[in-house]
Protein backbone atom coordinates (compact mmCIF):
# COMPACT_ATOMS: atom_id res chain seq x y z
CA UNK A 1 0.00 0.00 0.00
CA UNK A 2 1.30 3.51 -0.65
CA UNK A 3 0.29 4.97 3.12
CA UNK A 4 2.60 2.15 4.24
CA UNK A 5 5.18 2.98 7.01
CA UNK A 6 9.09 2.63 5.13
CA UNK A 7 10.75 0.50 7.57
CA UNK A 8 14.21 1.90 8.46
CA UNK A 9 16.53 -0.61 8.03
CA UNK A 10 20.44 0.27 9.69
CA UNK A 11 23.20 -1.17 7.63
CA UNK A 12 25.93 -3.47 9.99
CA UNK A 13 29.16 -1.30 10.52
CA UNK A 14 31.84 -3.55 9.28
CA UNK A 15 35.36 -3.47 10.58
CA UNK A 16 38.69 -3.81 8.94
CA UNK A 17 39.63 -7.40 7.98
CA UNK A 18 42.70 -8.77 8.98
CA UNK A 19 45.07 -11.55 7.68
CA UNK A 20 44.92 -13.91 9.41
CA UNK A 21 41.10 -13.05 11.05
CA UNK A 22 42.47 -13.72 14.39
CA UNK A 23 44.32 -11.45 16.99
CA UNK A 24 47.51 -10.03 15.59
CA UNK A 25 46.33 -9.98 12.48
CA UNK A 26 46.94 -6.94 10.22
CA UNK A 27 44.41 -5.26 7.27
CA UNK A 28 47.35 -5.72 4.53
CA UNK A 29 48.99 -8.48 3.03
CA UNK A 30 52.39 -8.14 2.93
CA UNK A 31 53.94 -6.85 -0.05
CA UNK A 32 57.27 -7.39 -1.47
CA UNK A 33 59.53 -4.62 -0.80
CA UNK A 34 63.26 -3.83 -1.28
CA UNK A 35 65.01 -3.61 2.44
CA UNK A 36 68.53 -2.63 3.35
CA UNK A 37 69.95 -3.23 6.16
CA UNK A 38 72.70 -1.43 7.18
CA UNK A 39 75.88 -1.36 9.40
CA UNK A 40 75.15 -5.13 11.11
CA UNK A 41 76.97 -8.29 11.91
CA UNK A 42 76.45 -10.72 9.85
CA UNK A 43 76.31 -14.69 10.71
CA UNK A 44 76.75 -16.24 7.01
CA UNK A 45 76.58 -19.68 8.27
CA UNK A 46 79.00 -19.59 4.48
CA UNK A 47 83.04 -20.13 4.96
CA UNK A 48 83.32 -16.36 5.50
CA UNK A 49 82.07 -16.93 8.89
CA UNK A 50 81.15 -14.04 11.02
CA UNK A 51 81.42 -10.47 9.34
CA UNK A 52 80.85 -7.25 11.13
CA UNK A 53 79.80 -4.27 9.96
CA UNK A 54 78.01 -4.54 6.88
CA UNK A 55 75.26 -4.18 4.45
CA UNK A 56 72.72 -6.54 3.38
CA UNK A 57 70.39 -5.52 0.73
CA UNK A 58 67.47 -7.86 -0.06
CA UNK A 59 65.35 -7.69 -2.93
CA UNK A 60 62.21 -9.75 -5.13
CA UNK A 61 62.46 -11.83 -2.43
CA UNK A 62 66.42 -12.69 -2.98
CA UNK A 63 69.49 -11.91 -0.79
CA UNK A 64 70.90 -9.45 -3.77
CA UNK A 65 74.33 -8.16 -1.91
CA UNK A 66 76.21 -8.30 0.91
CA UNK A 67 79.05 -5.56 1.33
CA UNK A 68 79.72 -2.18 2.62
CA UNK A 69 78.12 1.29 1.63
CA UNK A 70 75.29 -0.66 -0.50
CA UNK A 71 73.38 2.35 -2.10
CA UNK A 72 69.62 2.14 -1.42
CA UNK A 73 67.16 1.37 -4.65
CA UNK A 74 64.81 3.49 -4.30
CA UNK A 75 61.24 3.00 -2.38
CA UNK A 76 63.83 0.59 -0.33
CA UNK A 77 62.71 0.40 3.57
CA UNK A 78 66.29 1.13 5.59
CA UNK A 79 67.01 -0.55 9.03
CA UNK A 80 69.69 0.36 11.32
CA UNK A 81 71.18 -2.76 11.87
CA UNK A 82 73.81 -1.27 14.70
CA UNK A 83 74.86 -3.01 17.33
CA UNK A 84 72.52 -5.91 16.07
CA UNK A 85 72.92 -9.46 14.97
CA UNK A 86 71.83 -10.97 11.47
CA UNK A 87 71.32 -14.65 10.86
CA UNK A 88 69.53 -16.95 8.88
CA UNK A 89 65.86 -17.86 10.39
CA UNK A 90 65.69 -20.29 12.60
CA UNK A 91 64.29 -23.66 10.86
CA UNK A 92 61.99 -26.18 13.20
CA UNK A 93 62.87 -29.67 12.14
CA UNK A 94 59.78 -30.89 14.22
CA UNK A 95 57.18 -29.35 14.79
CA UNK A 96 53.71 -29.69 14.96
CA UNK A 97 51.97 -26.06 15.35
CA UNK A 98 49.40 -25.01 12.72
CA UNK A 99 47.70 -28.19 12.51
CA UNK A 100 43.92 -28.34 12.73
CA UNK A 101 41.87 -31.03 14.69
CA UNK A 102 44.96 -33.51 15.95
CA UNK A 103 48.26 -35.08 14.80
CA UNK A 104 47.78 -38.56 15.14
CA UNK A 105 45.40 -41.16 13.07
CA UNK A 106 46.31 -43.98 15.46
CA UNK A 107 44.10 -46.75 14.14
CA UNK A 108 46.41 -48.65 12.68
CA UNK A 109 50.06 -49.77 12.23
CA UNK A 110 50.65 -47.45 9.13
CA UNK A 111 48.51 -44.34 8.08
CA UNK A 112 50.77 -43.24 4.78
CA UNK A 113 48.13 -42.17 3.11
CA UNK A 114 47.00 -39.22 5.44
CA UNK A 115 48.53 -36.21 4.69
CA UNK A 116 49.49 -32.82 7.25
CA UNK A 117 49.50 -30.41 4.02
CA UNK A 118 45.44 -31.35 4.02
CA UNK A 119 44.86 -29.85 7.28
CA UNK A 120 47.44 -26.89 8.01
CA UNK A 121 45.84 -24.27 10.35
CA UNK A 122 46.96 -20.90 9.39
CA UNK A 123 45.50 -18.84 12.34
CA UNK A 124 47.12 -20.91 15.00
CA UNK A 125 48.18 -18.08 17.27
CA UNK A 126 51.70 -20.12 17.62
CA UNK A 127 53.10 -19.18 14.20
CA UNK A 128 53.26 -15.43 15.22
CA UNK A 129 54.52 -16.83 18.56
CA UNK A 130 57.01 -18.68 16.85
CA UNK A 131 57.51 -15.66 14.33
CA UNK A 132 58.92 -13.65 17.37
CA UNK A 133 61.55 -16.12 18.43
CA UNK A 134 63.16 -15.96 15.13
CA UNK A 135 61.61 -18.91 13.56
CA UNK A 136 61.37 -19.18 9.47
CA UNK A 137 60.53 -22.41 8.46
CA UNK A 138 59.11 -25.57 10.42
CA UNK A 139 58.17 -29.42 8.78
CA UNK A 140 54.60 -30.49 10.14
CA UNK A 141 55.17 -33.76 11.44
CA UNK A 142 52.54 -36.49 12.34
CA UNK A 143 52.55 -37.89 15.63
CA UNK A 144 54.19 -41.23 17.11
CA UNK A 145 51.15 -43.35 17.36
CA UNK A 146 51.83 -46.11 14.74
CA UNK A 147 55.18 -47.12 13.33
CA UNK A 148 54.31 -45.96 9.85
CA UNK A 149 52.60 -42.22 10.42
CA UNK A 150 51.28 -39.54 8.12
CA UNK A 151 52.60 -37.31 5.01
CA UNK A 152 54.63 -34.53 7.00
CA UNK A 153 53.85 -30.89 5.35
CA UNK A 154 56.89 -28.08 4.90
CA UNK A 155 55.68 -24.74 6.00
CA UNK A 156 57.20 -21.09 5.67
CA UNK A 157 55.59 -19.22 8.92
CA UNK A 158 53.73 -16.72 6.17
CA UNK A 159 51.20 -14.79 8.96
CA UNK A 160 48.25 -13.51 7.15
CA UNK A 161 48.33 -16.26 4.51
CA UNK A 162 45.89 -18.86 3.28
CA UNK A 163 47.45 -22.67 4.29
CA UNK A 164 48.42 -23.58 0.42
CA UNK A 165 50.64 -20.10 0.94
CA UNK A 166 51.91 -21.19 3.88
CA UNK A 167 53.51 -24.37 2.15
CA UNK A 168 57.20 -24.20 0.71
CA UNK A 169 57.09 -24.49 -2.98
CA UNK A 170 58.69 -27.62 -4.52
CA UNK A 171 59.84 -29.13 -1.27
CA UNK A 172 60.32 -32.92 -1.30
CA UNK A 173 58.15 -35.34 0.42
CA UNK A 174 58.60 -36.41 3.65
CA UNK A 175 56.71 -38.86 5.67
CA UNK A 176 56.90 -39.51 10.08
CA UNK A 177 58.07 -43.15 11.27
CA UNK A 178 58.10 -43.79 14.83
CA UNK A 179 59.88 -46.51 17.19
CA UNK A 180 59.14 -47.60 20.71
CA UNK A 181 57.35 -47.28 23.34
CA UNK A 182 54.28 -45.30 21.68
CA UNK A 183 54.61 -47.77 18.67
CA UNK A 184 53.70 -50.59 20.73
CA UNK A 185 50.95 -48.61 23.20
CA UNK A 186 53.12 -49.27 25.79
CA UNK A 187 51.64 -46.46 27.82
CA UNK A 188 48.17 -46.73 26.28
CA UNK A 189 46.88 -48.39 29.12
CA UNK A 190 45.26 -52.18 30.40
CA UNK A 191 42.51 -51.47 26.73
CA UNK A 192 45.01 -50.84 23.89
CA UNK A 193 46.22 -54.78 23.65
CA UNK A 194 44.60 -55.36 20.52
CA UNK A 195 46.20 -53.62 18.14
CA UNK A 196 49.80 -54.87 16.43
CA UNK A 197 52.07 -54.56 16.84
CA UNK A 198 52.53 -54.79 20.66
CA UNK A 199 56.08 -55.85 20.90
CA UNK A 200 59.56 -53.82 19.27
CA UNK A 201 60.17 -57.23 16.93
CA UNK A 202 56.22 -56.48 16.02
CA UNK A 203 57.36 -52.95 15.07
CA UNK A 204 60.26 -54.48 12.73
CA UNK A 205 58.12 -57.27 11.20
CA UNK A 206 55.31 -54.31 10.26
CA UNK A 207 58.49 -52.07 7.92
CA UNK A 208 59.22 -55.48 6.15
CA UNK A 209 55.62 -56.48 5.61
CA UNK A 210 54.56 -52.93 4.21
CA UNK A 211 58.07 -52.16 2.24
CA UNK A 212 57.55 -55.96 0.69
CA UNK A 213 53.88 -54.66 -0.23
CA UNK A 214 54.95 -51.61 -1.50
CA UNK A 215 57.53 -52.98 -3.89
CA UNK A 216 55.93 -55.30 -5.29
CA UNK A 217 52.57 -52.36 -5.89
CA UNK A 218 55.05 -50.26 -7.36
CA UNK A 219 56.57 -53.25 -9.93
CA UNK A 220 53.31 -53.59 -11.16
CA UNK A 221 52.40 -50.78 -11.44
CA UNK A 222 55.16 -49.37 -13.44
CA UNK A 223 54.69 -52.61 -15.41
CA UNK A 224 51.11 -51.87 -16.12
CA UNK A 225 52.07 -48.64 -17.09
CA UNK A 226 54.40 -49.84 -19.56
CA UNK A 227 51.91 -52.45 -20.74
CA UNK A 228 50.00 -51.73 -24.08
CA UNK A 229 46.89 -53.84 -22.68
CA UNK A 230 46.08 -52.64 -19.12
CA UNK A 231 44.14 -55.37 -18.67
CA UNK A 232 46.69 -58.15 -17.65
CA UNK A 233 46.08 -60.91 -15.96
CA UNK A 234 46.06 -60.19 -12.43
CA UNK A 235 43.69 -57.36 -13.26
CA UNK A 236 43.18 -53.63 -13.81
CA UNK A 237 45.57 -52.43 -10.60
CA UNK A 238 43.71 -49.66 -8.55
CA UNK A 239 45.93 -46.79 -6.78
CA UNK A 240 46.66 -47.54 -3.41
CA UNK A 241 47.50 -44.28 -1.49
CA UNK A 242 49.21 -45.93 1.46
CA UNK A 243 51.53 -48.04 -0.63
CA UNK A 244 51.94 -45.75 -3.27
CA UNK A 245 53.86 -43.33 -0.90
CA UNK A 246 55.43 -46.13 0.58
CA UNK A 247 57.14 -46.90 -3.06
CA UNK A 248 58.06 -42.97 -2.94
CA UNK A 249 60.37 -43.82 -0.32
CA UNK A 250 62.47 -47.00 -2.13
CA UNK A 251 62.30 -45.28 -5.05
CA UNK A 252 63.97 -42.04 -3.27
CA UNK A 253 61.19 -39.13 -3.50
CA UNK A 254 59.86 -39.28 0.02
CA UNK A 255 62.30 -38.82 2.85
CA UNK A 256 61.74 -40.75 6.46
CA UNK A 257 61.54 -38.40 9.66
CA UNK A 258 61.91 -41.46 12.51
CA UNK A 259 60.67 -41.17 15.92
CA UNK A 260 63.55 -42.61 17.99
CA UNK A 261 65.28 -42.98 21.22
CA UNK A 262 67.15 -46.32 21.65
CA UNK A 263 70.48 -47.41 20.20
CA UNK A 264 68.62 -51.21 19.21
CA UNK A 265 65.49 -49.75 16.92
CA UNK A 266 67.88 -47.48 15.58
CA UNK A 267 70.17 -50.28 14.06
CA UNK A 268 66.98 -52.17 13.32
CA UNK A 269 65.57 -49.53 10.93
CA UNK A 270 69.11 -48.98 9.40
CA UNK A 271 69.48 -52.61 8.67
CA UNK A 272 65.51 -52.44 7.22
CA UNK A 273 66.30 -49.71 5.30
CA UNK A 274 69.59 -51.66 3.78
CA UNK A 275 67.58 -54.08 2.98
CA UNK A 276 65.63 -52.65 0.62
CA UNK A 277 67.94 -50.04 -0.66
CA UNK A 278 66.78 -46.66 0.48
CA UNK A 279 68.02 -44.23 3.01
CA UNK A 280 66.79 -43.00 6.52
CA UNK A 281 67.06 -39.39 5.90
CA UNK A 282 66.40 -38.24 9.57
CA UNK A 283 66.23 -39.96 13.39
CA UNK A 284 64.44 -37.22 15.38
CA UNK A 285 64.73 -37.36 18.91
CA UNK A 286 67.30 -40.14 18.89
CA UNK A 287 68.43 -39.15 22.88
CA UNK A 288 71.14 -42.88 21.97
CA UNK A 289 72.08 -41.09 19.13
CA UNK A 290 75.65 -40.53 20.56
CA UNK A 291 75.79 -44.48 21.29
CA UNK A 292 75.94 -44.97 17.36
CA UNK A 293 77.09 -41.83 15.75
CA UNK A 294 79.26 -43.92 13.76
CA UNK A 295 76.58 -45.90 12.00
CA UNK A 296 74.04 -42.75 11.76
CA UNK A 297 77.44 -41.43 9.55
CA UNK A 298 78.15 -44.45 7.71
CA UNK A 299 74.40 -44.72 6.73
CA UNK A 300 74.11 -41.17 6.43
CA UNK A 301 71.43 -40.11 8.03
CA UNK A 302 71.03 -37.03 10.06
CA UNK A 303 70.15 -36.65 13.96
CA UNK A 304 67.50 -34.46 15.12
CA UNK A 305 67.53 -34.12 19.04
CA UNK A 306 66.65 -32.45 22.35
CA UNK A 307 68.90 -30.72 24.18
CA UNK A 308 68.27 -31.43 27.22
CA UNK A 309 64.72 -33.31 27.87
CA UNK A 310 65.76 -37.26 28.80
CA UNK A 311 64.02 -39.05 32.11
CA UNK A 312 60.04 -38.65 31.12
CA UNK A 313 59.60 -42.30 30.23
CA UNK A 314 61.77 -45.45 30.42
CA UNK A 315 63.26 -45.37 27.15
CA UNK A 316 64.88 -42.13 27.32
CA UNK A 317 66.56 -42.33 30.26
CA UNK A 318 70.20 -42.67 28.82
CA UNK A 319 70.03 -39.01 27.24
CA UNK A 320 72.09 -36.96 28.05
CA UNK A 321 72.76 -33.22 27.03
CA UNK A 322 75.95 -33.42 25.38
CA UNK A 323 74.37 -35.69 22.34
CA UNK A 324 74.15 -32.94 19.75
CA UNK A 325 77.67 -32.02 20.23
CA UNK A 326 78.90 -35.71 20.16
CA UNK A 327 76.92 -36.49 17.02
CA UNK A 328 78.05 -33.24 15.36
CA UNK A 329 82.11 -34.06 16.07
CA UNK A 330 81.30 -37.35 14.63
CA UNK A 331 80.89 -35.88 11.88
CA UNK A 332 76.59 -36.17 11.62
CA UNK A 333 74.59 -33.30 10.46
CA UNK A 334 72.85 -32.82 13.61
CA UNK A 335 69.87 -30.55 14.81
CA UNK A 336 68.08 -29.05 17.58
CA UNK A 337 63.82 -29.19 17.14
CA UNK A 338 61.26 -28.27 19.16
CA UNK A 339 58.24 -31.25 18.83
CA UNK A 340 56.65 -28.34 21.46
CA UNK A 341 55.06 -25.21 20.52
CA UNK A 342 56.73 -23.16 23.83
CA UNK A 343 60.32 -24.75 23.05
CA UNK A 344 59.78 -23.53 19.18
CA UNK A 345 59.87 -19.75 20.79
CA UNK A 346 63.25 -20.33 21.86
CA UNK A 347 65.35 -22.22 20.07
CA UNK A 348 68.40 -20.27 19.84
CA UNK A 349 68.62 -20.64 23.42
CA UNK A 350 68.09 -24.49 23.13
CA UNK A 351 71.08 -24.61 20.62
CA UNK A 352 73.03 -22.82 22.81
CA UNK A 353 73.05 -25.54 25.19
CA UNK A 354 75.28 -27.92 22.97
CA UNK A 355 77.79 -24.82 23.88
CA UNK A 356 78.22 -25.76 27.24
CA UNK A 357 77.22 -29.61 27.20
CA UNK A 358 78.34 -30.59 24.05
CA UNK A 359 81.72 -27.82 23.26
CA UNK A 360 80.57 -26.60 20.14
CA UNK A 361 81.38 -23.06 19.30
CA UNK A 362 78.39 -19.91 18.42
CA UNK A 363 78.24 -20.78 14.80
CA UNK A 364 78.38 -24.62 15.35
CA UNK A 365 75.85 -24.59 18.13
CA UNK A 366 73.40 -21.58 15.91
CA UNK A 367 74.04 -24.25 12.62
CA UNK A 368 72.13 -26.50 15.06
CA UNK A 369 68.84 -24.64 14.32
CA UNK A 370 69.46 -23.17 10.81
CA UNK A 371 71.37 -24.78 8.07
CA UNK A 372 71.53 -28.07 9.30
CA UNK A 373 67.98 -28.59 9.85
CA UNK A 374 67.84 -26.97 6.29
CA UNK A 375 70.29 -30.08 5.14
CA UNK A 376 67.63 -32.02 6.31
CA UNK A 377 64.65 -30.71 5.23
CA UNK A 378 66.79 -30.52 1.07
CA UNK A 379 66.08 -26.83 1.92
CA UNK A 380 69.60 -25.54 2.00
CA UNK A 381 69.99 -24.76 -1.57
CA UNK A 382 67.32 -21.71 -0.93
CA UNK A 383 67.41 -21.34 3.32
CA UNK A 384 70.20 -21.77 6.07
CA UNK A 385 72.52 -19.51 5.35
CA UNK A 386 73.21 -15.75 4.37
CA UNK A 387 74.26 -15.82 0.52
CA UNK A 388 73.82 -13.79 -2.73
CA UNK A 389 71.11 -15.55 -4.57
CA UNK A 390 69.31 -17.39 -1.37
CA UNK A 391 65.87 -16.68 -0.19
CA UNK A 392 65.53 -13.72 2.14
CA UNK A 393 64.66 -15.62 5.57
CA UNK A 394 66.30 -13.84 8.06
CA UNK A 395 66.36 -12.67 11.87
CA UNK A 396 67.53 -9.49 12.90
CA UNK A 397 68.49 -9.78 16.75
CA UNK A 398 69.29 -7.44 19.24
CA UNK A 399 72.02 -9.13 20.70
CA UNK A 400 74.34 -12.17 19.76
CA UNK A 401 71.31 -14.95 18.57
CA UNK A 402 72.66 -17.36 21.58
CA UNK A 403 72.32 -14.96 24.58
CA UNK A 404 69.08 -15.40 26.18
CA UNK A 405 68.89 -11.50 26.71
CA UNK A 406 69.14 -11.61 22.70
CA UNK A 407 65.45 -10.21 21.35
CA UNK A 408 63.76 -10.58 17.75
CA UNK A 409 63.95 -6.99 16.23
CA UNK A 410 62.52 -8.20 12.72
CA UNK A 411 62.06 -11.59 11.34
CA UNK A 412 62.08 -11.57 7.96
CA UNK A 413 60.37 -14.50 5.21
CA UNK A 414 60.74 -13.87 1.31
CA UNK A 415 62.11 -10.35 1.83
CA UNK A 416 58.91 -9.62 4.07
CA UNK A 417 59.11 -8.51 7.40
CA UNK A 418 56.63 -10.74 8.95
CA UNK A 419 57.49 -10.04 12.98
CA UNK A 420 58.77 -6.26 13.87
CA UNK A 421 59.14 -5.60 17.63
CA UNK A 422 57.79 -1.86 17.53
CA UNK A 423 54.73 -3.08 15.24
CA UNK A 424 53.79 -5.67 17.62
CA UNK A 425 53.55 -3.32 20.94
CA UNK A 426 51.12 -1.63 18.76
CA UNK A 427 49.26 -4.95 17.54
CA UNK A 428 49.07 -5.64 21.62
CA UNK A 429 47.14 -2.54 22.08
CA UNK A 430 44.80 -2.81 19.17
CA UNK A 431 44.16 -6.82 20.63
CA UNK A 432 43.45 -4.92 24.03
CA UNK A 433 41.13 -2.71 22.69
CA UNK A 434 39.34 -5.29 20.33
CA UNK A 435 38.64 -7.36 23.58
CA UNK A 436 37.35 -4.37 25.31
CA UNK A 437 35.31 -3.32 22.52
CA UNK A 438 33.50 -6.81 22.04
CA UNK A 439 33.13 -7.36 25.54
CA UNK A 440 30.93 -3.58 25.81
CA UNK A 441 28.85 -4.62 22.79
CA UNK A 442 28.10 -7.87 24.81
CA UNK A 443 27.43 -6.04 28.29
CA UNK A 444 25.55 -3.33 26.04
CA UNK A 445 23.47 -6.17 24.38
CA UNK A 446 22.63 -7.59 27.65
CA UNK A 447 21.49 -4.36 29.18
CA UNK A 448 18.86 -3.94 26.14
CA UNK A 449 17.08 -7.52 26.98
CA UNK A 450 19.22 -9.89 24.55
CA UNK A 451 18.84 -13.39 25.81
CA UNK A 452 21.87 -14.11 27.19
CA UNK A 453 23.90 -17.39 26.89
CA UNK A 454 26.37 -19.12 29.25
CA UNK A 455 29.90 -18.92 27.87
CA UNK A 456 31.68 -22.44 26.64
CA UNK A 457 35.61 -21.05 26.71
CA UNK A 458 37.63 -23.43 24.75
CA UNK A 459 41.30 -23.81 25.17
CA UNK A 460 43.92 -24.34 22.14
CA UNK A 461 45.50 -27.69 22.78
CA UNK A 462 49.29 -27.73 22.38
CA UNK A 463 49.85 -31.04 20.01
CA UNK A 464 53.36 -32.97 20.17
CA UNK A 465 54.40 -36.38 19.08
CA UNK A 466 52.27 -38.42 21.80
CA UNK A 467 48.53 -36.36 21.87
CA UNK A 468 45.79 -38.28 21.10
CA UNK A 469 42.13 -37.61 20.05
CA UNK A 470 41.01 -34.09 18.80
CA UNK A 471 40.77 -30.84 19.93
Amino acid sequence: PKDAKKIETKTPQLGEIVYPFTAFGKTTVIPYQNILIKNTTVWTNEPEGILKNKDVLLQNGKIASIGENIAAPANAKIIDGKDKHLTAGIIDEHSHIGISRGVNEGTKSSSAEVRIGDVVNSEDINIYRQLSGGVVAAQLLHGSANAIGGQSALIKLRWGKVPEEMKIENADGFIKFALGENVKQANWGDFSTVRFPQTRMGVEQVYKDYFSRAKTYDERMKAQALSKNKNSPGGLLRRDLELEALAEILNKKRFITCHSYVQSEVNMLIHVADSFGFTVNTFTHILEGYKVADKLKKHGAGASTFSDWWAYKMEVADGIPGNAGLLTKVGVNAAINSDDAEMGRRLNQEAAKSIKYGGLTEVEAFKLVSLNPAKMLHLDKEMGSIKVGKSADLVLWTDRPLSIYAKVDKTIIDGNIYFDSEEDLKLRVQVKEERARIIKKMIDAKKGGVTTVKPTPKKQLLYECETLGED
